[in-house]
């Protein structure tokens, strides 16, 4: 932001950041190492990425007891302002209903009233988990399809779960979803978020509603 245009948060935060960001850059010196599980395309002079694949994950934690049916993973694309309310409740219902879910782990940014939505309409039980949801699935029990929308989850889960015959399945966001004011990249980042996901299973497109 320009000078004087910030806030108090970002004056407060300022030298913190300022001191990560000299940190956390390559120099003559000094090589960054970034371990992450998501893919990545192209490697700046002086970083070197590590694939997180979750071999400590699996290797502490179960495996699992599967369990019939599916589980569903919440996300905030509501909260965030790019998805609408009732296009969300829609499909949330209309997974459930063709899937057989019965849990539906919510995102930590996921409002509470929405959620109270989700379970009188659909009568799925709220999951809030207190542990990142990997080791959660991992300790089990957890559902033989995982369902989820875009999210970082869908790099995630089929690494901590390899092994387990648990099938993680995407729902990609249909572009009538969007709300208006949502960014016109959303759309492609999104698709993009499901498109650079291994081991995974693409739903077919949910239908709008009438």
């Amino acid at each position: 932001p320009r000078r004087g245009s910030r806030g108090p948060r970002e004056l407060v935060l300022a030298p913190v950041t300022a001191a990560a960001r000299r940190r956390l850059s390559p120099s003559d010196g000094r090589t960054v190492e970034v371990f992450t599980s998501m893919p990545v395309e192209e490697v700046p002079a002086g970083i070197t990425v590590t694939a997180n694949r979750f071999e400590w994950t699996r290797a502490t934690f179960g495996p699992p007891r599967i369990a019939a049916g599916a589980d569903m993973v919440g996300t905030s694309l509501v909260e965030t302002g790019v998805v609408d309310a009732d296009q969300y409740l829609e499909a949330v219902t209309a997974l459930a209903r063709t899937h057989g879910a019965t849990r539906y782990f919510a995102h930590r940014r996921e409002d509470v009233d929405k959620l109270h939505r989700l379970h009188t309409v659909t009568g799925l039980e709220i999951v809030r988990p207190d542990l990142p949801l990997e080791v959660i699935a991992r300790r089990g029990p957890i559902g033989r399809t995982v369902l989820s929308f875009p999210s970082t989850v869908v790099h995630t889960l089929p690494l901590a779960l390899a092994g387990t015959g648990v099938r993680v399945a995407v729902c990609d966001i249909a572009p009538e979803w969007l709300k208006e004011t949502a960014s016109p990249r959303a759309q492609g980042f999104l698709s993009g978020v499901t498109g650079t996901a291994r081991d995974i299973h693409r739903l077919p497109r949910l239908p709008s509603p009438a």
